[in-house]
Formats: structure tokens, sequence, C-alpha cells
């Protein structure tokens, strides 16, 4: 039996996982939510695992908000960086395998072939700056530990794009979506699953993988492909048209595609359209 504590539960991943839980009875859940368990309170978190055996820690509590995080720079690297490495120490400090969740934003998006691990980071907002730093953070302070960086997540639990278009799609609002961007929309529910597959297989292959679903969209064509998943009639559609680009306070990249290669030796990847689909029709 494997012990595995989940912080910032209350989030999308978080509630991933939780939903999936019973489906893995070799594991001992502990779900704490940033309120239960504070990443930035260090003893808090020293207190909570010198109190419990803990096998793996999933990190999903982040400052996530790429906008707000502009003009809340200490926020942003308090929870995404310093947090990260509070964690990482306690983890290392009790031999505990720590899985991370990092972003496809520590790229400035220049290139134009989808990135692998490797590849020169060189954030260019705030948010994505904060997550890098967390990176090194746990790279200086732990040997056991998955970093895993993610793009355009979503899910049916808490707020973001998929969630905020679905409910514009039922008002019939008129919609402007941006083209200037291009990455892969990730359905929070498949890395989930691959968050357990390293768990349940005891994977010691450590280090920084990348993972989303595989292809790659704009903000727009993830939007018109949510719509035609709705089979709406014809009278309900709401509005859609394309922008080149949209004024933000963050910089975006303008590219943030990421090559699956590595993370394929664990895990069976999925089209974007597919595990759209798949949630769609299967909400809960």
């Amino acid at each position: 039996m494997k012990t595995v504590l989940v912080t910032g539960a209350n989030g999308q991943l978080g509630q991933c996982i939780q939903k999936v839980q019973q489906q893995h009875p070799n594991i001992t859940f502990h779900f704490k939510s940033s309120k239960e368990l504070d990443i930035t309170d260090t003893i808090a978190i020293r207190a909570y695992f010198s109190e419990n055996t803990i096998d793996y820690c999933v990190n999903c509590a982040a400052y996530t908000n790429v906008e707000l995080a502009e003009s809340e720079e200490d926020k942003a690297y308090l929870v995404n960086a310093k947090a990260a490495k509070n964690l990482a120490k306690t983890c290392a400090e009790n031999n505990i395998t720590l899985l991370h969740v990092s972003t496809d934003y520590v790229f400035d998006g220049t290139k134009t072939s989808p990135y692998v691990e490797t590849d020169i980071t060189n954030p260019i907002s705030v948010y994505g700056a904060s997550k890098l730093k967390g990176e090194k953070n746990i790279q200086a302070v732990a040997e056991k530990y998955f970093i895993i960086r993610t793009s355009w997540l979503y899910a049916e639990f808490g707020k973001n794009f998929y969630k905020t278009i679905l409910q514009k799609a039922k008002e019939k609002a008129n919609l402007t979506i941006t083209t200037e961007q291009k990455g892969t929309p990730t359905n929070a529910n498949d890395l989930a699953e691959l968050i357990l597959e390293i768990i349940n297989t005891k994977n010691t292959n450590y280090g920084i993988y990348h993972f989303s679903n595989e292809g790659e969209a704009t903000w727009y064509d993830f939007t018109k492909e949510i719509i035609q998943n709705l089979n709406l009639p014809e009278t309900d559609q709401p509005t859609l048209k394309s922008v080149d680009s949209y004024k933000t306070k963050a910089a975006r990249p303008k590219n943030s595609v990421l090559d699956k290669s590595k993370v394929r030796s664990i895990i069976k990847t999925k089209s974007w359209q597919e595990s759209l689909r798949n949630l769609m029709q299967n909400p809960l």
C-alpha cells in the first residue's frame, strides 16, 4: 500500500485525481486543499510530513493567474518558487518522491517545432518565470522528483478556458478568439492518469517530462472544436470569429507545443480532439 499526498487538491487537477481514487485501491490518498495545508507555510509542511508517512507528494498547488501575476509578482513567486522549494526539501529529507506540475510558459515561444525537455528556457511572463524558478529550486534540493510540464490545462472542474466557452455558448455570446498562439489543449484527467501511472509502476526515471495531448491548435481552433462538440442547432450557435492578436498584460509564447517523445515511454497519449470529445460525452 502506497500513501500519496495531493496538495492543492481542490484545483482542477486535484479534483481529477479525486474522481478516480476508487480505481486505485492500492493507494491511500491524503487530499489537502490550500486552506488545509498551505505549502507556503514551511512549519506546517514540516509538521505534516513528520506526523504522517508519505511515499509520494503530488503538488497541484500553484499560482496560475497569468494576467494577475504581472501585478502580483511576490505572490506568484511565493507559491510557484519558494513554496515549491520548501516542499521539495521536505520531501528529500523524508525520502518522498515529488511529482510537480509545471508549464509550457517556461519557453519564449520562438521555436518553430515542438519543445523538448532539454530546450533552453526563456519565460516572457512573471507566471512563466516563477514556475521556472520553482523547477530550478526543486532540482537544487531533491533527487527523487518528476517535473511535468503541461499546457492549456482544462477539465470539468475549476475555472478554465473550456468551462468559460461552454458558458458563453449557452448564452449564445459573440466570441472573438485569438489565433496568435499555438499550443495543445490538455485534458487534466489525462494528466491525472499519467501521474497515477508513475506512482503505480514505481517509476524511478526521475527528471523533467513534457506532457500534453497530441496535436496543436490555436485558442480559436480549441473554441471551434468545443462548440462543434456541443451539437447545437444552428439557431443556438454562438457567433465565433477569429482575431490575429488579443491585448493582454502578460506576454504569452506564440508557440508552446510540447514534444511528447519522452513521456510516451510511460503512457499512451491521445489527440486533443479525442480527449476533448471524451470529456464532453462523459463529463462526470
